[in-house]
């Protein structure tokens, strides 16, 4: 009888591809408020899904981590040092939506982990998934990924309230150093964009779009109001496209020049859009965006808008990923009124869940468990957010949509 396979870490390479066991060890995290629902429905079906795929040849042994109001009530600590090495040392994680604490000194937990395991992207697919409603007239046309910068912009927290003595040094030296007029009674923030923190962003989206044979990447920014940080995210943008992916990319200027508009196969499109004007576009025009890459609060922003545009944050996967570790997310919030009444949606965990078995290079679990999602929401059951916006849908409780998933993954 062959021995049992044993669990053990995922790795990285020196070339800096995951080496993925049998049987990795992930950590996770339950999420608050309704964490305690959605995580087990997603559980249930992230293991299936791998059965479905590879039987007994693979499976994932979980860890679970005391991390936000568990961990706090469990061992004192909101977010502790020891949790933030398990996620770096085991290097994929998953987590459920987690409460800020009030008071604590962390402006949020979700921040904290992006910030101190330095997950620098935050990408979040969008993708419209039939027949979800949706108030776009067209929404098959959307399917497109955001990868946001994590680490700095305004999300750097470097800010000082107005009346503080911070804030009155920080005034009085840009009054009369920097030659502004702002009065005493001024909130201040600070907007870093790097160079450094902007390319390898803007890499990372090229290198995906690359990979996955999409057609452009957008750079988006507020570049003509903010010259210099977010104008210089565009600036770098394209410089980090032409230094490292001179023979995959052009710009949309070339396109036009040398191309008459049409894509040369294999080539991927470098442009940017204004803010405002991308936000405009993404509701006309949706199928002319494969990729965004895009500064911090932009990036906060325009996900949340798509999101809407394809059936809510319900539905909403991501992931934060940096070079080292990938934390996988629900991109909602923790709806405590909800919390324990088996009632709520599922997805945006379970479809995180789906992007982290891509990740891990198992694409046929993956693909297994969105299309057993799909065929489930088809079917017509479906959670309260979406059986009231769809006629003669079944709602069900969160723990039955998993369940049904797992009927429709053979």
């Amino acid at each position: 009888m062959q021995a049992a396979k044993q669990p053990s870490k995922i790795t990285v390479s020196d070339q800096g591809t995951l080496q993925v066991p049998d049987v990795p060890i992930i950590p996770f995290i339950e999420g608050d408020g309704i964490g305690q629902d959605i995580w087990p429905a997603t559980r249930l079906v992230i293991d299936q899904s791998v059965q479905a795929a590879y039987g007994a040849e693979r499976r994932i042994e979980w860890r679970e981590l005391l991390v936000g109001e568990k961990g706090f009530h469990e061992t004192g600590q909101w977010l502790s040092d020891e949790a933030l090495e398990t996620i770096r040392t085991h290097v994929v994680a998953i987590k459920g939506p987690m409460t800020t604490p009030v008071g604590s000194g962390i402006r949020s937990l979700n921040v904290a982990i992006r910030q101190k395991l330095d997950l620098y992207a935050c990408v979040r697919p969008v993708a419209y998934i039939d027949p979800v409603p949706s108030p776009l007239k067209t929404p098959e046309k959307i399917d497109m990924v955001v990868f946001r910068e994590n680490t700095e912009d305004l999300y750097a927290g470097i800010e000082w309230q107005a009346g503080s003595a911070e804030a009155d040094q920080v005034i009085d030296f840009l009054n009369t150093r920097m030659g502004t007029a702002l009065g005493p009674e001024t909130g201040i923030g600070i907007k870093p964009i790097s160079a450094v923190n902007t390319k390898r962003l803007v890499a990372m989206a090229i290198a995906y779009a690359i990979e996955h044979d999409r057609a452009s990447v957008t750079l988006m920014h507020k570049g003509n109001i903010m010259k210099y940080t977010e104008g210089a995210f565009a600036r770098w943008g394209y410089a980090v496209a032409a230094e490292r992916f001179a023979d995959r990319t052009i710009t949309e200027a070339e396109l036009w020049d040398r191309y008459d508009g049409r894509r040369p196969e294999g080539k991927v499109i470098i442009k940017d859009r204004i803010a405002d004007m991308l936000f405009q576009q993404v509701l006309l025009r949706p199928d002319e965006f494969d990729v965004i890459a895009t500064p911090n609060l932009n990036g906060d922003y325009i996900s949340d808008a798509l999101a809407a545009q394809v059936g809510g944050l319900g539905m909403a996967p991501g992931a934060n990923i940096g070079d080292g570790c990938a934390v996988f997310e629900a991109t909602h919030g923790t709806a405590p009124k909800y919390a324990g009444q088996d009632k709520v949606n599922p997805g945006s965990l379970i479809l995180s869940g789906a992007m982290m078995l891509e990740h891990m290079g198992w694409h046929e679990a993956a693909t297994a468990l969105r299309k057993a999602l799909q065929a489930t929401i088809k079917d017509g059951l479906v959670t309260y957010d979406l059986a009231r916006q769809m006629p003669g849908a079944k709602e069900v409780k969160c723990s039955a949509f998993a369940e049904a998933i797992v009927e429709r993954l053979g």
